[in-house]
């Protein structure tokens, strides 16, 4: 297995695979670095060290981590992890390349996509759906039948009340309450939720 970035976020993900007694082989980053846990090899993206390869793109960011996969993804599988202190229902569904962390508790019928960041101690009920590349910050809490739509960002301790549908590439702040939909690229943050700007998302990049 081996890890695309060599930051912050690919620092718990080798934690990941440390207690899933996973063996990593190497990281790769566009700006190597000597300053990873344990010294391993950072190394710059080619192909050949990426074909035929699983890989986790370790890469916070929901629009880069997209980026890389559309780059690589003909290239090599992707690996599903989640920590062995997480509750994951055997009734749920977990997409490829998903995260999930320490003593998150993800409950019944819930379907979360591809490449998703389940962070520390989240909370998702049943019935949510998560779509692909979305990131659900530590301790934030989903209610029952709840929709995060693609690349979407709940932030750190968010509250989001049951039925609620959160748009594509909506950002919840910190500590938000939400108590109704949030349009797609909409920033929101307070008790009870307030649009304050609206992201421009360039998937040109």
């Amino acid at each position: 297995m081996i890890l695309y970035g060599a930051r912050g976020h690919a620092k718990v993900v080798y934690d990941l695979i440390l207690s899933n007694n996973h063996l990593l082989e190497y990281l790769v980053d566009d700006q190597p670095h000597d300053k990873f846990p344990h010294r391993l090899n950072i190394y710059k993206p080619t192909r050949e060290l990426i074909e035929h390869k699983k890989v986790i793109i370790a890469i916070g960011d929901n629009h880069i981590r997209e980026k890389i996969y559309h780059q690589i993804k003909d290239w090599c599988e992707f690996e599903t992890i989640h920590h062995t202190s997480a509750f994951v229902s055997r009734f749920s569904e977990v997409g490829e390349g998903t995260v999930i962390m320490p003593q998150v508790c993800i409950n019944a019928d819930v379907k979360i996509g591809h490449h998703c960041i389940i962070n520390t101690a989240s909370t998702i009920e049943h019935d949510c759906v998560i779509e692909d590349f979305v990131h659900i910050s530590p301790k934030a809490s989903l209610a029952g039948n709840i929709t995060v739509k693609k690349g979407a960002h709940i932030g750190l301790g968010a509250n989001i009340i049951q039925g609620v549908t959160v748009g594509e590439n909506a950002l919840i702040g910190a500590g938000t309450v939400v108590l109704k939909d949030v349009p797609a690229n909409a920033v929101v943050v307070g008790n009870p939720a307030k649009i304050i700007k609206m992201r421009e998302i360039n998937h040109g990049e």
